[in-house]
């Protein structure tokens, strides 16, 4: 064994490689339909960490990777953030998280007399929830790390305790939630017959027409064509209708007349269908209606699939890398066609470092930025920062030249990848003090750092499930940014596999940052007054 102790200390790589195959290896252990995942990588760290304390590589190793996935996380999921925040879920989510961090503070601090200092409160907290914002802010505002015990010590039960919760609630309330099925496009081919339209526009027609559907193509006279504002439909037009459910294509059958399929696919000679891969830099961060193709291209954008997902071409639907984007378009122009958007396989695995560079400077550099509160003093937002930076960016998606977006698999494999280094070196590097700390003065840090946990968890879930009734994914998306931790969220993945808890994680984590700073900040400043 000592052996194996000398090798893993003076190989700290082999110790997080070691640890992170292992840990996959232990996640895929299914126990009632429930596996852990990536999230196990933690534990498995703890152990190596304790086995052989000299193993924990660099901690810049796993800032990099936290980087990585929160940087990730908000080019993917900034748009849904920003229209989250205006929305009534967003809003009641936000107050859910936050009800529960401030009582799980309120708690922290009330358990001071029971014979814990100031420092070890704050640190409880911190730790508890995750959160080393708060801890710097507590270590820097006191002139003292008596605040890093408690945290290093309730630290580790802040990541296994919300995933041993959500288990336990996912057990009790019995909720089976299935991954969504990918969206993929339906298309109808429907004969005008009501003479009610017969002279409309086809832009008057659209705006009756369910607002999912699009009329991608029409055939007249023979021929088929692409659709125009001002085209006036005239009686036996036979519409292309495309839509990623089939019941509004059935409502807008019932209005115009009856399906005809065949009429439109089975003649090529005017109109081919082409799907090519968004490549081009000069196409891709563009809006579909800011596309302008080239000089005597006859040709239309019928859907874009992207990832699993078909989604319908409409004007504010923003290209991104590695798109592949259905065509219809004149035969003749084809090569002409894949010129403009790039159509190399290539792009679905690349991105531009120059952007992610650029990016991920920025966040560091506003997390590096002191924010002064007026009688609290000044704190940091480290991290939080870069993720609140990645969601702006991942909004705007294209600024100038510079591309913010990613290919879906690219970002997936980046995330993933700084979420594995991530648990790997934090828990190794936390193993050796939590072993240390426990038996000593840990078990009541423990106790009370379980009390403040469960005070934040549950308050925040009772506020989420039955005061706002919101779905159970959200939920625990919540759950997963308000405790902060991206393990907890790879668990959540697990037992929800839909794209709330990711969209939910990436709302609440950086405003519920800055809620237990300022509550940090207030305690200290209350303590000294």
């Amino acid at each position: 064994m000592d052996a194996v102790r000398d090798l893993l200390s003076a190989q700290p790589l082999f110790a997080l490689f070691l640890t992170i195959a292992i840990g996959y290896l232990v996640g895929e252990i299914n126990i009632k339909g429930v596996a852990l995942g990536s999230g196990a990588v933690l534990f498995v760290g703890l152990a190596v960490g304790a086995f052989a304390p000299k193993s924990a590589p660099p901690p810049l190793l796993g800032t990099l990777g936290l980087l990585l996935f929160l940087y990730g996380i908000g080019i993917q999921y900034g748009a849904q953030f920003f229209r989250g925040l205006t929305s009534k879920e967003g809003a009641k989510a936000n107050a859910a998280a936050c009800v529960g961090v401030i009582a799980s503070g309120l708690v922290a601090c009330g358990l001071i007399r029971f014979g814990i200092t100031l420092a070890d409160s704050l640190g409880m907290f911190a730790g508890s929830g995750t959160s080393t914002a708060s801890l710097q802010v507590a270590i820097a505002s006191m002139k003292s790390n008596d605040a890093a015990v408690a945290y290093s010590v309730t630290y580790p039960f802040g990541v296994a305790g919300p995933i041993l919760f959500i288990y336990a609630l996912n057990a009790v309330m019995k909720v089976k939630i299935s991954k969504p099925p990918a969206k993929l496009l339906k298309t109808a081919e429907i004969a005008l017959r009501n003479s009610t339209l017969f002279g409309l526009r086809l832009s008057e027609l659209t705006a009756r027409l369910p607002a999912s559907v699009v009329i991608s193509a029409v055939r007249r006279a023979h021929h088929n064509q692409l659709p125009v504002e001002d085209f006036t439909l005239r009686a036996d037009d036979v519409l292309l209708a495309t839509a990623t459910d089939q019941r509004p294509l059935d409502e807008a059958t019932a209005l115009c007349g009856e399906l005809q399929p065949g009429r439109i696919a089975s003649h090529r000679e005017d109109l081919d269908y082409l799907r090519v891969f968004a490549s081009n830099p000069s196409v891709v961060g563009m809006a579909l209606g800011n596309l302008r193709f080239p000089d005597g291209v006859n040709c239309a954008i019928a859907h874009v699939r992207r990832g699993d997902a078909d989604l319908v071409s409409t004007p504010d639907l923003i290209l991104e890398a590695g798109d592949r984007v259905g065509l219809l378009v004149n035969q003749a122009h084809q090569a002409t066609v894949r010129a403009f958007f790039g159509d190399s396989i290539k792009t679905t695995a690349d991105l531009s470092f120059i952007s992610l560079g650029i990016g991920a400077a920025l966040g560091l550099l506003v997390g590096a930025i002191p924010l002064r509160v007026p009688g609290l003093g000044a704190f940091s937002m480290g991290l939080a920062a870069l993720l609140l930076v990645a969601l702006c960016l991942g909004k705007a998606r294209r600024n100038g030249p510079f591309v913010w977006v990613m290919p879906l698999s690219a970002n997936l494999v980046m995330r993933n990848l700084g979420l594995t280094i991530f648990l790997a070196q934090v828990g190794i590097s936390c193993g050796p003090k939590f072993i240390a700390t426990v038996g000593t003065a840990g078990p009541l840090l423990l106790l009370y750092g379980a009390i403040t946990l469960l005070v934040l968890v549950a308050t925040t879930a009772v506020c989420c499930l039955w005061i706002f009734k919101l779905p159970f994914d959200t939920t625990i998306g919540v759950i997963c940014g308000a405790t902060g931790n991206p393990a907890i969220l790879a668990f959540a993945n697990r037992i929800a596999p839909t794209d709330e808890p990711d969209i939910m994680y990436a709302m609440i984590f950086p405003s519920m940052t800055i809620v237990k700073v300022l509550f940090v900040q207030i305690a200290i400043a209350i303590a000294a007054a």
